[in-house]
């Protein structure tokens, strides 16, 4: 949360290019990695926590199991609404960035800690994911060349048009996920941090449980982004290859 390296941090880091350096490979050790090594807090966090509590789950459940019930049900209905049928092959993935996400924001409000989406090689790198995997799965759904037809438009004379427009708006998606996330969870880890310089116990709380709130809301707004990616890549072969109205099979000719 803060501008400066923490020890902890520094001495990874140190540690990390040493061990670079006696393999041979020769890196700038200009780079600052805080945010490699608050990723690696989350990754590790996340083993050793489902790891423990995949085999406590009971009938009757704890407080933390129905923190994780909510989150699960909750996600799972909207890629369900958003994506539609088929939507148990992408919840893995759209669950998972959802979760490493949140926690990612919340973590810079802990004073030891910063928030590994402040950084825009964390946020693209999420955001990239979501372009590279909704291209393979239309892809693979539809096929590369009927794919590809999709962005030269719904006529042939026109596709010189379309073509560079659909390039444009594809190429943005991740641009806009990552610089939207990393803006907003830069700029409240900053003013949180500028505030408990100046004051640092009660005026910085109201505006920490508002961080909170806006972190909730980029998770949601990146996940609800990803389904409509997701939907948009593999819904052009499903409205033009079901011949069903409304779950009807049409009745044969005559």
């Amino acid at each position: 949360m803060f501008e400066h390296e923490f020890g902890y941090v520094q001495w990874l880091t140190a540690r990390f290019y040493e061990f670079t350096d006696r393999m041979g490979w020769h890196l700038d050790h200009s780079h600052k990695l805080d945010h490699v090594w608050m990723s690696a807090i989350i990754f590790l966090f996340f083993v050793l926590f489902f790891g423990f509590w995949k085999k406590r789950y009971k009938v009757y459940p704890t407080f933390v199991q129905q923190v994780l019930e909510v989150y699960f049900r909750y996600v799972q209905g909207i890629v369900k609404d958003m994506i539609g049928h088929g939507w148990e092959r992408y919840f893995p993935l759209i669950g998972t960035l959802g979760l490493f996400i949140l926690f990612s924001n919340l973590l810079g409000l802990i004073p030891i800690f910063k928030s590994p989406t402040s950084s825009l090689n964390v946020t693209f790198a999420c955001a990239i994911t979501i372009f590279v995997y909704y291209h393979a799965h239309g892809i693979r759904q539809q096929g590369l060349l009927k794919y590809l037809k999709h962005f030269a438009g719904p006529v042939w004379w026109l596709a010189w048009l379309f073509i560079p427009v659909e390039l444009i708006g594809h190429f943005s998606r991740p641009l806009s996920l990552s610089v939207r996330l990393f803006g907003n969870i830069f700029g409240e880890d900053t003013i949180l941090a500028i505030l408990f310089m100046l004051v640092p116990f009660f005026v910085p709380l109201p505006l920490m449980c508002l961080a909170i709130f806006t972190s909730l809301v980029q998770t949601l707004v990146f996940v609800m982004l990803s389904c409509v990616y997701i939907a948009g890549a593999i819904a052009h072969e499903e409205s033009h290859g079901d011949s069903s109205v409304g779950g009807l099979e049409p009745e044969p000719a005559h």
